[in-house]
């Protein structure tokens, strides 16, 4: 399972808001929806998290083993 959570403490400890995410960088609200609650997003998405917050993919989001195999 991968999980989100280091995103919000990441976005605060740069300063960064929601708001700002979807009025200045353009992330879609549906995606940050997608994210609060650890659903499936694209790589495009996490890429541009990175970027724009100037972290690693580390400081967005964690994986925890569980049984989803394919």
């Amino acid at each position: 399972m991968i999980k989100y959570d280091k995103l919000w403490e990441t976005m605060k400890s740069k300063g960064v808001s929601q708001y700002d995410l979807y009025t200045r960088y353009n992330v879609n609200r549906s995606q940050l929806n997608r994210l609060k609650n650890n659903k499936n997003v694209e790589v495009n998405t996490i890429d541009k998290l990175c970027n724009v917050l100037e972290c690693k993919i580390e400081d967005i989001m964690t994986h925890y083993p569980d049984d989803n195999v394919f």
